[in-house]
């Protein structure tokens, strides 16, 4: 059996973005337009038991998830905690902030390629999240490996980290040495996504990926469910809404609309459930009432929201 909790649904920044005066945002903002739901910065949490679990990624809003989760409170002693360990799918400050928020000397597992545990390496703000507690377990790409609890017990799950195409974290992107680019390809280690299974289901994270591949296509082929990258619904969107410069692939991101988009990309696969995550506030699929959400619905697709589960068994 594989439970899957959504802790966080949006892209960095978090819907509405704190600086952002956008209309959508200015709908999310309170809370109380119910086609404008808020989501804190995305993360998922995945268990067997329902008892022991572990995060998919740890977003800077990770302290608030916690907190909106009773799956995730103490449950005994003075301090305990049911998070078994972190899985990380890259090196993005919204992916790896939220380690910050578990540094009171818990016992967890910290687990994700050589490339993404070079970056923590080299930053020594992470060696808050002391070493003798939570060991960094470095996993090669495209192995199947079991998750474990601190002590080393199981957890009745396996993981599979494999490589997507992506972009190098926007904080390392000022220390590359031409000529090397900005974009990466799939075999660096530092974008990837990652199967979860219990030896019969398979649950797909994914929550960026710069373009469709061959590779990419056959790990998600079958899959019961997919969490997928729906950062943008077009390419261009941040430049036309005038927010920045670059499109979404130049930001590591497939867009979920035209012919290259997600929605045809992932067209006759056989595919489960599939669920739009990691979802920028400029993009119009965050809204109930719009017709680009009305599109990826027709298509199949949900949209992902904190607080959303799903049991497979």
């Amino acid at each position: 059996m594989i439970r899957a909790v959504v802790l966080g649904a949006a892209a960095g920044g978090g819907f509405p973005q704190w600086n952002s005066n956008g209309a959508s945002c200015r709908r999310a903002r309170g809370g109380l337009d119910r086609c404008a739901l808020p989501r804190t910065q995305a993360s998922l949490a995945v268990s067997s038991d329902g008892l022991s679990w572990f995060l998919l990624n740890a977003s800077p809003d990770l302290r608030q998830q916690i907190a909106a989760t009773p799956r995730l409170h103490p449950r005994e002693g003075l301090r305990s905690t049911p998070i078994a360990g972190v899985l990380l799918t890259g090196g993005e400050v919204d992916a790896v902030a939220g380690l910050l928020s578990l540094r009171e000397r818990q016992a967890l597992r910290l687990v994700a390629t050589e490339a993404v545990l070079r970056l923590l390496d080299a930053n020594p703000i992470f060696e808050a999240l002391a070493r003798d507690f939570v060991p960094r377990e470095r996993v090669a790409l495209d192995r199947r490996f079991p998750l474990r609890k601190a002590d080393g017990a199981p957890t009745g799950l396996h993981a599979v980290l494999f490589p997507v195409p992506g972009t190098m974290p926007l904080y390392m992107e000022s220390r590359i040495v031409a000529p090397r680019r900005a974009e990466i390809d799939d075999a660096d280690g530092i974008t990837t996504g990652v199967i979860i299974d219990d030896g019969v289901r398979r649950l797909l994270y994914i929550p960026g990926c710069a373009a469709m591949t061959g590779a990419v296509r056959e790990n998600l082929h079958g899959a019961d469910v997919i969490f997928f990258d729906g950062t943008l619904w077009q390419d261009d969107e941040m430049i036309r809404a005038s927010l920045g410069p670059k499109t979404g692939r130049r930001m590591g991101h497939m867009s979920i609309s035209g012919e290259q988009g997600v929605i045809a990309a992932l067209a006759g696969l056989d595919l489960g459930r599939k669920v739009l995550i990691h979802l920028n506030n400029s993009n119009p699929v965050l809204l109930d009432d719009t017709p680009e959400r009305r599109v990826v619905e027709a298509a199949g697709w949900e949209v992902a929201y904190d607080g959303m589960e799903m049991t497979l068994s």
